[in-house]
C-alpha cells in the first residue's frame, strides 16, 4: 500500500480479517536536518502517540519505521498527506518475566524455521512488562507459533487502549 504517490491501495487487506498483528508505517524521507522532526510533529499534531520508532539511514535518504497508537487515524492522516508511505505487518510480543525473554521468542521462531528480519522495542508496558515488534518471514505462522507456545501477542487494540499510567 502506498500513499503520496501514484499507487492505489487494494480494498481487500488484512484489516478486514481481525488480524492480530501490528501495522508499521514506513515513511520514505530525504536525509536532511529536520525531516524526522517534521514527520513527528505532523503525527503528534493529530493526537497520535508514537509507540515505536526506528530509522534506517543512508547518505541520501532514510526510512522511518513507525508504529502509532491508532492505526485507522494514522492511515487516514498519511493517505491525505504528501508523505511517501508503505505499510507492513509486524508481530508485537510482550516480554515474559523470564531472565532471557528475547531468547525464548527467538527459540520459538527458530523451531518454526522463521527468519527474523528486524526487531525493535515498543513503548508498551502492559502489566509492567516490555514488548517488542518483530518482522518475520511469515507473519501468520509467527503469530500461531508464538501464541501456541504461550507468548502474549500485542494487538492494535492493545496500543489503542494503552494507558501508560496503568
Amino acid at each position: 500500500m502506498s500513499y503520496g504517490g501514484k499507487a492505489k491501495a487494494e480494498a481487500g487487506t488484512a484489516r478486514g480479517r481481525d488480524w492480530p498483528c501490528l501495522r508499521q508505517f514506513g515513511i520514505f524521507m530525504e536525509n536532511r536536518v529536520g525531516t524526522l522532526n517534521d514527520l513527528l510533529r505532523h503525527v503528534e499534531r493529530h493526537d497520535l502517540r508514537v509507540m515505536a520508532l526506528t530509522v534506517v539511514d543512508s547518505i541520501d535518504f532514510s526510512i522511518a519505521r513507525v508504529i502509532l497508537s491508532n492505526y485507522e487515524r494514522a492511515h487516514e492522516l498519511f493517505k491525505l498527506s504528501d508523505f511517501k508511505v508503505f505499510e507492513t505487518d509486524l508481530i508485537g510480543v510482550e516480554l515474559s518475566t523470564d531472565p532471557q525473554p528475547y531468547m525464548q521468542i527467538c527459540t520459538t521462531l527458530l523451531q518454526a524455521e522463521l527468519n527474523i528480519h528486524y526487531t525493535y522495542p515498543l513503548l508498551y508496558r502492559g502489566k509492567g512488562r516490555g514488548a517488542i515488534a518483530l518482522h518475520v518471514d511469515d507473519v501468520e505462522t509467527g503469530l500461531k507459533i508464538l501464541s501456541d507456545k504461550g507468548h502474549r501477542i500485542i494487538t492494535e487494540n492493545d496500543l489503542l487502549e494503552y494507558d501508560e499510567n496503568y
